[in-house]
């Protein structure tokens, strides 16, 4: 190895900043145009200044031409240094600015030329052309060197050629001209170049504060790096533009909103349709985590404006978190109710012992079949009029939790519902979500009883659920459906206002609906219709017949 450190190399190339990218580039351009523009000006300017000074020799020969005194003095006097057309033409030539003025016979003998020397001798150029009647214009080279010129015939006052006459204008004017329009072009070239370097300047100005001051390749690396983010992340994000439309929707956005590519562009209401998920992203619903119902899914929206007048919203998916704190309140309701089961547990095995100690045989055979029986007699009551195990389940561990609470859960005699549910844990989380409310409504009034009824009707399923509580205020009927509309204090683990909006979503989705009433006698009475949520007819003898009929003022409880 060297022990001599390497140099540093000079690396030419672009800046790297936009700015100085974006100024240098405009600047070429604008320098390239000005260059493109004064060429292309130039180039035909030389042929303007040409033609122009052809025309003006072909314009004063044609003057000189038209002297009828000239034509007669070439006929009638010799070609002299100092005859009457040598005169004529000088005088001419210097009125007019011009090279020479030449007049010559039909033999081409000049009788006229700036150099006397010249009078008497035969023109340097062909004058066929103009003493056969035409008139030219050209650049040509003679005595004099290179003019522009303009030969016209002479005739006299008969028509006849006599001779002609050629004035040439020196080319060195001509070039002249050229030479002094250059230097105003290029000032006009130069200005026009200021002008641009100025505009370049203020709009990589523009450009270096929008992009702040970032280089090309920082660019590029952020805009893949954006889309690995966004495409990436389990959170769904939605951009909107100043004017609210969707700018930007990422691939669990547009999961969580059952939406695709084509709601780019759309405002939320024309993506989504009405309802609080598309007031939540539109803003018209404003605070932190708020809840919001999509399909079957929960969702949980946060909303940021941005410095161009727009929004980015991003959207998690609370529907398993909200599963599970359902599911830890019904364990919570459970595990007080094992609680208090195990109090009367014990309570009953104390008054079992005393009875066999009091050798009372018969009296703790009696107590023990009385307590054996009340349990089956409430699975089997429910069981039979239920026939749908997750149902018959649900309404036997909400029966228990309900009886902790001091509550009376019953199942009304006109319920009969068979097993043969298309969407059985539609049904559990519609009636769990009613039953819950139900309770939470009546726990702590007196005499609180909490009835639940379930009908097939073909293929309908109606569900109804009624409670002995304070009820529904009619301008509230609609309002407690909204997500996150809740009257009650939230739990320390999840929000409210999810319940019964899940309800009626979900009975939307099947086609139903959901209301609440007014029960008989009052309270809250919700019934929840669903269309098609029962397969086939099923045989009359496949449910089994019904008990007898009850007296209306006994409740079967469960």
């Amino acid at each position: 190895m060297s022990s001599t450190a390497p140099s540093r190399r000079l690396r030419l190339g672009l800046p790297r900043r936009m700015f100085s990218q974006v100024l240098l580039m405009q600047l070429a351009i604008a320098a390239g145009v000005a260059v493109l523009a004064t060429g292309l000006f130039l180039a035909p300017l030389s042929d303007q200044l040409d033609d122009q000074a052809m025309r003006r020799a072909l314009a004063i020969a044609q003057t000189t031409a038209a002297q009828p005194r000239i034509a007669e003095e070439v006929t009638d006097t010799p070609p002299t240094a100092d005859g009457p057309v040598q005169r004529e033409a000088e005088r001419v030539r210097r009125a007019t600015g011009a090279e020479y003025v030449v007049v010559m016979d039909w033999r081409g003998v000049r009788w006229s030329h700036p150099n006397p020397d010249q009078v008497g001798r035969t023109v340097s150029t062909d004058p066929g052309p103009a003493l056969a009647g035409r008139e030219v214009m050209e650049i040509d080279s003679g005595t004099l060197g290179r003019s522009a010129r303009g030969k016209v015939p002479l005739r006299d006052s008969e028509g006849q050629i006599v001779g002609a006459v050629s004035v040439g204008i020196a080319y060195d004017s001509v070039r002249a001209r050229l030479i002094h329009a250059i230097p105003g072009l290029f000032a006009y070239a130069g200005g026009a170049l200021a002008v641009g370097a100025l505009a370049a300047w203020l709009i990589s100005r523009r450009v270096q504060r929008q992009t702040r001051d970032l280089a090309f390749s920082d660019i590029s690396g952020l805009l893949a790096e954006r889309e690995a983010m966004l495409h990436g992340i389990r959170e769904g994000v939605v951009a909107l533009d100043r004017t609210g439309r969707v700018r930007l929707l990422n691939d669990e956005a547009q999961r969580l909103l059952g939406v695709g590519a084509e709601a780019v562009g759309r405002s939320p209401d024309e993506a989504l349709g009405q309802g609080r998920t598309a007031d939540v992203l539109a803003g018209r619903v404003t605070g932190t985590d708020l809840l919001t119902v999509r399909g079957r899914r929960v969702l949980v929206a946060n909303r940021m404006p941005t410095d161009d007048g727009g929004a980015v919203a991003t959207l998690r998916d609370r529907t398993e978190l909200e599963q599970l704190s359902r599911e830890l309140d019904s364990t919570r309701g459970l595990i007080d109710a094992l609680r208090a089961q195990d109090h009367e547990h014990a309570n009953r095995m104390h008054t079992l012992l005393g009875l066999i100690e009091l050798e009372m045989y018969e009296d703790a055979v009696e107590f023990v079949g009385e307590v054996v029986g009340d349990d089956r007699a409430t699975a089997e009551q429910v069981t039979e009029k239920i026939r749908d195990p997750l149902l018959a389940a649900l309404l036997v561990g909400k029966a228990t939790v309900a009886a902790e609470r001091g509550v009376a859960l019953g199942v009304s005699d006109p319920t009969r519902l068979p097993d043969r549910l298309v969407d059985p844990g539609g049904l559990v989380t519609i009636l769990g979500n009613l039953v819950d409310n139900a309770l939470d409504a009546v726990a702590g009034t007196p005499h609180a009883r909490v009835e639940v009824e379930l009908r097939a009707e073909g293929r309908t399923a109606v569900l109804r659920v009624r409670d002995t509580g304070p009820g529904i205020p009619l301008e509230l009927r609609e309002l407690i459906f909204t997500e996150g509309w809740s009257t009650k204090k939230p739990p320390a683990h999840r929000e409210r206002g999810i319940g019964l909006p899940l309800v009626r979503r979900l009975a939307e989705r099947q086609g139903g609906s959901a209301t609440v009433g007014e029960a008989r006698g009052g309270g809250a009475e919700f019934t929840v219709v669903l269309p098609d949520a029962l397969t086939g007819p099923e045989p009359e003898a496949a449910l089994p017949p019904p008990h007898a009929p009850q007296p209306a003022t006994e409740e079967k409880s469960c």
